[in-house]
């Protein structure tokens, strides 16, 4: 019998195009938003679900959890504080089967979450999702000028095991900004 949390390669061809539920509620400190599921997450139903994905590992060394979460522990963010969504929906094999328009289309769609939910920070975990789907083409790593209503803008790194950009402690350091910035009332 496989270990259930191991998908099959039938569960990522199935999970193609599925989506992750948000893990939201009003007033958060943080909403982090990824780009996209990719299917491993898809397939487990969890954010940030495949090994060697880095997000877990960076909010813990960042001090956003007190303990280093498996990602079918992600409701455990909601009373700390934190949440979870995406740009766009749907799962795919790789970010980059997601066209402009789609990725356009996502940002609207997240900015209406936003004026929703009203989180304190949406923080963006991809430079070129973000530079997309918001048309901020020169857009940098960090605080941006621009809210969202009261939501203040941060975007970070995408923490993909596929972003060689960032090693392991540069990452825990650009999150650890943000959750400074969060946890000051200023």
């Amino acid at each position: 019998m496989s270990d259930p949390r191991i998908p099959t390669k039938a569960e990522l061809r199935s999970a193609k195009n599925k989506t992750v539920p948000d893990v939201i509620a009003l007033g958060l400190a943080v909403l982090f938003c990824g780009i996209n599921p990719g299917l491993y997450t898809a397939a487990i139903g969890h954010h940030f679900g495949r090994p060697g994905n880095r997000f877990w590992p960076t909010l813990h060394l960042a001090g956003f959890t007190p303990h280093l979460f498996d990602p079918s522990e992600e409701q455990e963010l909601l009373p700390l504080g934190f949440g979870i969504t995406n740009v766009v929906a749907r799962a795919t094999l790789g970010a980059d089967e997601l066209t402009n328009r789609e990725i356009i289309a996502g940002g609207k769609i997240l900015t209406e979450k936003v004026r929703e939910f009203e989180p304190r920070f949406l923080a963006v975990l991809g430079i070129g999702a973000y530079r997309i789907a918001f048309e901020k083409p020169k857009a940098r790593v960090g605080l941006q000028p621009d809210t969202i209503g009261e939501t203040r803008v941060w975007v970070l790194p995408n923490p993909s095991g596929l972003n060689a950009h960032y090693q392991g402690r540069d990452l825990v350091k650009v999150f650890r900004k943000l959750r400074e910035a969060a946890e000051s009332r200023g």
